[in-house]
């Protein structure tokens, strides 16, 4: 048997357009594709520098070993098809090239090392067919905090067109609960490696309803029961299995090792070992094929256990003993290039495209408005800055940061209690501490905020689930209503608690200075960590900057050295404690006169080292405006530097 002979009955199956769709994500109302991919190839470069390893490790080399660029085949003209209806799952060992495959046909990896045709619906797709296209990845890409039914809500009234009402996306989402039976966990937190949430099989589901909420004509799912035990994965496979057989989609997956339960609900099956396709065809076939040619199990075995075994160049000689025998996969390769390889091509040729595939064709109005459209961009700020909220309050009031928050009030509270409005230099240190607390604590929490979303961000993006705008934005926004509560509770504590200068209007002007430098010291964590997108390095860049800032604050060195003395003017820890310091002292006037001083232009003004000194530390070189506006530029330039660096990323 040839290993295809028959597959061309599996389009025939039970009439599923007895009726009217009446649910807007009903299957019925969207094309249908058929996926055919044809003679692909993936090669990535790799660079590589072994002379200067071998000189690292104190080893000679020969003048041949210099830097090379090497290419890596990950796919080799790999081809094959799947028809609405059908369930296609792709087989094969470890860094065989599966995830690299479901990337190309699902429209996620594009460049000149990607060669051959990707054709739905025999046209090269486009972007209304990519929007039609559902990808799961391995990966289950979840905001922890969320509960399933707001993650879910969240995807639909960001994806779902704006034909639909707010009452319709809902709807739809809780046809996706029952439909993935998660309406029993639908009020729990996803949760996460810290946090107590759903279970693996359930978090992979979810997953999945990100891609059923729009109705995907193709589903492609990465290893969906990675993880997951043979139950979990017997019945999310019985689900896959249902949307394809039972509602005419296209599903494709790649799965690492499925039980023999599993692998009868394979309608299609692909085997990949090194790149190379060794079987195309029924998965009912395969172990009929491989025994005409020469290579059959010496017992009774799982035959998806069987295929692997062949795929890592595995087979069972000598009464059943396994061994590795050479030349498994290139004899197999071969077979299936003379055997299978023509018969794939003209049955791919033949089959008829979706237009003829009648029984998943139905008239249905709006059926554009419902494929294409998004939300507007301001609907999708308010859904983003709603949904950020809900996800960051957790994070932003946790008990340990506003204990940690609160303890700092009361300490410095305690430490400089009612403090004399003579005690000038505890008072400077006071500001000071002040500067210091509320420069590192923001820009260190920024900078890990781009770095974790990244993941979520990508894939979003490349979803079309929003603009970037609107996503920074939100993030904008987000940060003035929840960052700026600690500070303002620490100072209005700490000031009355100390005794600063007494009067509403000093205070509120010590309040709008402070949460001013936190807005521009949170926008230099922001832009850190979007342009380096590594969380530990983000953090000790961000750490070695704020240490710079408070060293040229102008409270440990007022005389900074002349190679060293931009920094100062970059220092937004400057900038707020020559405020804070003119709010409490004002032009320096009064406390200069304390000690014997006048201010410099006075005429016959003392001017001995001391009160040179007293005037560079209260009175300073740099107007009031002046320090309010570079502080206002910091808070905008910062983020707009971090929106340059978001765009950057490639989806």
């Amino acid at each position: 048997m040839s290993g295809f002979d028959g597959l061309e009955n599996q389009i025939n199956g039970p009439d599923l357009a007895a009726d009217l769709p009446q649910d807007p994500r009903d299957p019925r109302s969207s094309s249908p594709i058929t996926l055919k991919f044809v003679d692909v190839c993936y090669q990535v470069k790799l660079h590589g520098d072994s002379s200067k390893i071998k000189k690292f490790l104190g080893l000679e080399h020969k003048p041949s070993d210099e830097t090379r660029t090497t290419e890596r085949t990950i796919l080799s003209g790999v081809t094959g098809m799947v028809s609405p209806g059908e369930f296609m799952a792709v087989l094969g060992p470890s860094g065989s090239g599966k995830s690299t495959l479901l990337n190309a046909v699902a429209g996620r990896l594009r460049g000149p090392g990607l060669t051959g045709k990707i054709l739905a619906n025999d046209a090269k797709p486009t972007k209304q067919t990519l929007k039609r296209t559902g990808f799961v990845a391995q990966d289950d890409l979840l905001y922890p905090h969320l509960t399933v039914r707001e993650t879910l809500v969240f995807v639909a009234l960001l994806r779902l067109p704006r034909s639909l009402t707010r009452d319709d996306k809902i709807r739809a989402t809780e046809s996706v609960i029952l439909e993935l039976g998660l309406e029993k966990c639908e009020n729990t937190v996803v949760g996460n490696a810290f946090i107590r949430g759903i279970s693996g099989g359930e978090r992979k589901r979810v997953s999945i309803a990100h891609e059923l909420l729009i109705n995907p004509s193709l589903l492609v799912l990465d290893e969906p029961t990675s993880g997951l035990d043979a139950t979990a994965a017997l019945r999310l496979v019985q689900t896959l299995a249902g949307m394809a057989h039972g509602k005419g989609k296209t599903v494709v997956t790649s799965i690492h090792q499925p039980s023999s339960r599993v692998f009868q609900m394979f309608d299609t099956v692909l085997l990949l070992s090194e790149g190379k396709c060794l079987y195309f065809g029924k998965g009912s076939d395969a172990m009929a094929y491989f025994d005409s040619v020469g290579f059959s199990p010496a017992f009774p075995m799982n035959p998806a256990d069987f295929l692997l075994d062949l795929a890592n160049g595995v087979c069972q000689i000598d009464g059943g003993t396994e061994r590795e025998k050479p030349n498994v996969k290139q004899t197999l390769a071969v077979a299936y290039d003379t055997l299978l390889a023509p018969n794939v091509r003209t049955y791919m040729d033949a089959t008829p495209s979706p237009r003829e595939n009648v029984r998943f064709v139905k008239t249905q109005k709006n059926v554009r408005g419902i494929i294409s459209g998004f939300a507007t961009w301001f609907n999708q700020l308010c859904i983003l800055l709603r949904r950020l909220i809900k996800e960051r309050r957790h994070e932003s009031f946790d008990a340990l940061r506003v204990f940690q928050v609160v303890a700092a009030s009361l300490l410095a509270g305690l430490m400089w209690w009612h403090s004399d409005y003579r005690e000038v230099h505890d008072r400077l240190g006071l500001l000071f501490f002040i500067s210091i607390f509320w420069g590192v604590l923001p820009s260190f929490n920024a900078v890990f905020t781009f770095p974790q979303e990244r993941a979520i961000f990508t894939r979003e993006r490349a979803s079309g689930m929003y603009t970037l705008s609107s996503y920074f934005m939100a993030h904008v926004i987000g940060s003035l209503s929840m960052e700026l509560v600690l500070p303002a509770a620490f100072l209005t504590l700490t000031y009355w608690m100390v005794g600063l200068r007494p009067g509403l209007v000093p205070f509120l002007l010590t309040l709008s200075v402070l949460l001013l430098y936190v807005l521009a010291s949170q926008g230099l964590g922001l832009a850190l960590g979007a342009a380096i997108m590594d969380a530990k390095k983000a953090s000790t860049i961000v750490t070695v900057t704020m240490l710079a800032f408070v060293l040229t604050g102008g409270f440990y060195v007022n005389k900074v050295p002349s190679g060293m003395v931009w920094m100062k003017y970059v220092s937004t820890t400057f900038y707020c404690y020559r405020l804070m310091i003119a709010i409490q002292y004002g032009n320096g006037e009064e406390i200069l006169g304390m000690y014997g001083c006048e201010l410099k232009g006075t005429q016959g003004a003392a001017r001995t080292d001391g009160c040179q000194f007293m005037e560079e530390e209260v009175v300073g070189d740099i107007g009031l405006w002046t320090s309010v506006t570079v502080l206002f530029f910091m808070f905008v330039g910062y983020r707009m530097l971090a929106y340059l660096a978001l765009r950057r990323i490639k989806l």
